[in-house]
């Protein structure tokens, strides 16, 4: 070994992305290989400041995924698994149940389907009039609702303040403003150069979130992936009226658009969040109208794949950017399930930005994605329900590299 690969640090996992995936991955790991040398790689100041930081807080419960798919399974398993964890360490969360509510004929035969859905998948539903509706949501139009009980909310900010705390416990590292520029894989190493100086591992986990295309593709594992972003944007209901909203009240969603719908959520806080819609962002970042990347702008447009998903969604996309433009028009979204919300009663929360990966064939992918090389994994599309299942994944992921 040279003088110089012998100065160079080496651990056994160098982690990518301080968000509650990467975080979940080092602590497992660490949590399976006591002694080993593990550090967290996160570009920003902070970690789980993007998608983590940024998302409504629902434990979800595996209704809406396709059965059999890697998000139906891990999302059953991981809400169980976050509710333990929650729970031995006393953070904030609550098993509260939510309602999918139909508002027409047309959305109770879609509700049938997620009800059928639910059964396949092992989620506890229950299909109810509007009699028992009004008992659980006293303001709630719809003509019949599929009840959720196993559906809750967590912080999941404390959740990785809790995952810090015991990875740094257990002798690993979070090294935060290092951002990863190069990656190089020989056959017993990795090895990563960042803004704040090189290091050699021999394993490598991408969590990178917004950036996780991007750090796939410096080890050559993007397998032709790439993240489209969306930004959702929130209203949240003044303190005054949130006796509007007990839970959580979800619409049922378009099955052709890969999005839920705007809704209506309480939070760990007790405040009600209204959102998200789903637009197009102009940056990674975008969390704003004024968020503009001009690489992001040429990616956009060299895409062709999002080209197809424009003129296939055209008019369904026409709406969600009306309503980012227009307050009366997101308050309209929400009137159909609470109709007695009004545009007084709503004030701007900040926006997030979801990772959403395209396929090699120009669709949006519907599942959790990962790719791998001989050294490295890759976590590159793990939107909603991905906070809720995290510890399942890391699980997965864990017992991959050990494979």
């Amino acid at each position: 070994m040279s003088a110089a690969s012998t100065s160079t640090p080496h651990v056994d996992l160098a982690v990518v992305g301080a968000g509650i995936i990467g975080l979940a991955t080092a602590h497992r790991y660490l949590a399976d290989h006591p002694g080993r040398r593990v550090v967290v790689l996160e570009a920003e100041a902070r970690p789980a400041l993007h998608q983590t930081g940024r998302n409504s807080g629902v434990l979800h419960s595996g209704v809406y995924y396709r059965p059999g798919s890697a998000k139906a399974k891990l999302a059953v398993g991981g809400r169980s698994s976050m509710v333990e964890f929650c729970r031995r360490h006393g953070i904030a969360h609550e098993v509260c149940g939510k309602v999918i509510v139909a508002v027409d004929r047309t959305e109770r035969e879609r509700l049938a389907v997620l009800a059928a859905r639910a059964v396949d998948n092992g989620v506890e539903a229950e299909l109810i009039d509007a009699r028992r509706l009004a008992e659980f949501e006293p303001y709630c139009a719809g003509v019949e609702a599929l009840h959720i009980p196993s559906t809750g909310i967590a912080d999941y900010s404390a959740v990785c303040g809790v995952l810090i705390a015991e990875i740094e416990a257990a002798g690993g590292e979070l090294r935060t403003s290092t951002r990863v520029v190069g990656i190089t894989e020989s056959a017993d190493s990795m090895r990563i150069a960042t803004t704040t100086g090189d290091l050699e591992a021999a394993r490598l986990t991408n969590c990178a979130g917004l950036r996780c295309d991007q750090v796939a593709a410096l080890a050559g594992a993007a397998s032709g992936y790439r993240i489209v972003p969306f930004r959702g944007e929130y209203y949240e209901l003044t303190p005054e009226r949130s006796y509007l909203v007990n839970n959580l009240i979800y619409p049922v969603p378009d099955p052709s658009f890969p999005f839920l719908g705007v809704h209506l959520t309480r939070m760990i806080d007790g405040t009600i969040h209204a959102g998200p819609n789903a637009v197009l962002a102009l940056a990674r970042e975008g969390y704003r109208w004024s968020d503009i990347s001009g690489a992001q702008l040429r990616e956009h447009l060299a895409n062709r794949g999002l080209w197809r998903l424009a003129q296939r969604y055209w008019r369904t996309g026409a709406a969600e950017v009306w309503r980012s433009l227009n307050k009366a028009a997101f308050t309209r979204a929400l009137q159909r399930l609470v109709p007695d919300i009004t545009v007084a009663d709503l004030v701007r929360s900040p926006a997030g930005v979801r990772a959403q990966a395209m396929d090699p064939d120009g669709e949006l992918e519907d599942d959790f994605a990962v790719t791998t090389s001989r050294r490295s994994t890759h976590v590159l599309n793990a939107p909603s329900p991905a906070a809720t299942s995290s510890l399942e994944i890391a699980k997965m992921i864990v017992s991959g590299i050990e494979a």
